[in-house]
């Protein structure tokens, strides 16, 4: 992984069998970003995808596995009360099937990159968001702070 800092941007590089989701967190923690929004796009080789059950409060993963093209891959960061970091993204997939073309898109837990991606990562300027828990879902929103 590489990155630099161009204007108020960061903009990432991730390598063969680099994990993007840690790597966006860990280059967050480095550079002391509360929250932050991101976008990207690449060549993967898995993906754990999930899709929120409100029947049950649980979220189902789907694993895909093979020569993945990440299309899009949108997503944010932000503070729990603790003042860990906990991201949202979202993520399309492109992918043959046999002879077919097929797509997968929903939450995503992990992505490991097959040869490369390219990620913009952008700070939120001028105030904080927060994780705030949500009971119905128990899962967690946004929460505004100055």
């Amino acid at each position: 992984m590489e990155y630099r800092k161009f204007g108020d941007a960061y903009y990432i590089r991730l390598d063969r069998d680099d994990e993007i989701i840690s790597s966006i967190l860990a280059i967050c923690e480095k550079e002391n970003l509360g929250s932050a929004t991101f976008s990207g796009i690449g060549g993967c080789s898995e993906a754990q995808i999930q899709t929120f059950l409100p029947q049950t409060n649980e979220f189902e993963t789907r694993a895909l596995v093979g020569m993945l093209e990440l299309v899009s891959l949108t997503g944010n960061v932000i503070s729990d009360d603790e003042g860990g970091l906990c991201h949202h993204t979202h993520a399309v997939f492109a992918f043959k099937d046999g002879e077919s073309h097929r797509m997968a898109a929903g939450h995503i837990k992990s992505i490991t990159v097959l040869y490369t991606a390219e990620i913009e990562l952008r700070p939120v300027m001028d105030g904080t968001i927060k994780k705030r828990y949500d009971p119905e879902t128990g899962t967690g929103f946004w929460s505004f702070f100055d």
